[in-house]
């Protein structure tokens, strides 16, 4: 067990070497919304119409990531536990039914990009162009998720193993298709919104063969058969023990947007404020996502160690857990705030259409305000990811609601009937990140004393 680098090496070192792989990768995530997003709103005179059909969509977009990602910390927690209990038939299972969970997932999506893209768009917006723009774009990225969706199985089978370098390439290859084919397919083929979507899918697609490829060409320890991916209730039942709570709490980003895409539309600015706001969720995405990151490093490290039964390394994996999240958090707030005006300009270098000088300026307000509270999630993410590595199910989901929903919208609905609402609205988020750090913080507590009571009382 020795030769397993989660087992030998140092664990600080182990988060960072295995911990900036993932945050990488999970940045690229993000950023193949926010490349897709200056594309589109500097196309012409329709591109702020066309950024709000994508805000209006990305709801579901999120939704779909939800899914795959509560899937994949599942698989990658249950894993990570049988790679370090040597446990060879739970491991092929694990990968086996993982494979049967994506094929199921993608199925789920297809039937909704079939049947129900254009209704989705009709109940937030009456513009017949915006509804048009984002039915056309929700039917592409969700009749072939089955890229976003494969991808997020595939890549956790390598992150499990500790090959976090090898799935952070694979997402670079379908992030560098995605940027390459977003210009060619909306500037010289003049496809719009529709050529997005279309270079979004295919850059998940690329991914996924990617990740397939490494996963079987050197996952050596991780194997399984053919009759593996048939369903096993009971493996599938341990993959949702853990996999539900992250899938609720990634399931939260989507819900908690669509709700406030709601109570921003309660103000006469509304479109102006949603326009903005859809700019920089995508963009406050990279700091959301690198958290992520060093959580579900956390994830594998801390239950791998605790399938071990190492309680030192265990407890060096929370404390630099916490403060390795709450560095990268901190570097990112510095350079949002410093950078908050060329970020917002990146949404605003082509021809100016109607609105578009206020939605840039609102957008540098929103980044400057908002990330005051980057370091607090970061924490909060942190604990998200030790509750889960312990297996807990509803605390973790507990955080996530206090965080984008419970305390960000009574904020929110009190900001948005203030005279200066368009401004203090963005006060809104750190507010409710340090509250729910704080609430984190306890929870962890008294999670680690009952932890500490059951192994007392077992020995």
């Amino acid at each position: 067990m020795q030769d397993n680098k989660m087992a030998a090496k140092p664990i600080r070192r182990l988060l960072w070497s295995m911990g900036l792989p993932m945050v990488f990768s999970m940045v690229l995530q993000a950023l193949y919304n926010v490349v897709d997003t200056v594309f589109v709103i500097n196309m012409g005179e329709a591109g702020v119409k066309a950024n709000l059909a994508l805000t209006y969509v990305f709801p579901v977009q999120i939704f779909m990531i939800a899914v795959g990602v509560g899937t994949g910390i599942g698989i990658n927690a249950l894993l990570s536990r049988a790679l370090g209990e040597k446990d060879n038939k739970k491991v092929g299972l694990a990968l086996g039914n993982g494979i049967f969970l994506g094929l199921a997932l993608y199925l789920v999506f297809l039937l909704f990009g079939l049947f129900a893209s254009r209704w989705f768009l009709s109940i937030q917006s009456s513009d017949p162009e915006i509804v048009s723009m984002g039915s056309s774009y929700l039917f592409i990225v969700t009749v072939f998720s089955f890229g976003a969706i494969g991808f997020n199985i595939f890549e956790r089978f390598l992150q499990a193993t500790g090959k976090t370098f090898h799935s952070t390439m694979a997402q670079v290859f379908g992030a560098l298709t995605n940027i390459i084919l977003d210009y060619v397919f909306i500037y010289p083929c003049h496809m719009g919104v529709e050529g997005a979507a279309y270079a979004t899918v295919i850059g998940q697609i690329v991914s996924l063969l990617a990740a397939m490829a490494l996963h079987y060409g050197l996952n050596k320890e991780a194997k399984h058969s053919f009759r593996d991916i048939l369903p096993d209730w009971s493996i599938i039942g341990a993959i949702y023990k853990v996999g539900w709570s992250a899938m609720l709490m990634q399931a939260l980003l989507s819900i908690g947007m669509f709700v406030m895409i709601r109570v921003f539309a309660l103000h006469p600015q509304g479109d102006l404020i949603n326009g903005a706001y859809g700019i920089y969720y995508k963009v406050s995405q990279i700091a959301l996502f690198s958290c992520f990151g060093l959580s579900n490093t956390i994830i594998s490290l801390l239950s791998f160690n605790m399938g071990l039964g190492d309680s030192k390394r265990c407890g060096q994996c929370i404390l630099w857990g916490i403060v390795d999240t709450v560095i990268v958090a901190g570097v990112i707030t510095v350079i949002f705030e410093s950078l908050a005006g060329p970020i917002a300009e990146l949404f605003g270098f082509a021809s100016v259409g109607e609105g578009k000088e206020q939605i840039v300026s609102l957008c540098q307000t929103s980044i400057r305000i908002a990330s005051v509270g980057y370091v607090f999630m970061g924490v909060s993410i942190a604990v998200q990811g030790i509750l889960q590595a312990y297996r807990k199910a509803l605390t973790p989901l507990i955080i996530s609601l206090l965080r984008l929903i419970v305390l960000l919208v009574p904020f929110a609905l009190i900001f948005i009937q203030q005279e200066n609402a368009p401004i203090l609205v963005w006060w809104s988020f750190p507010l409710a990140e340090g509250l729910t750090c704080f609430v984190s913080l306890l929870i962890l507590k008294v999670t680690q004393a009952r932890q500490k009571e059951t192994k007392n009382h077992l020995s």
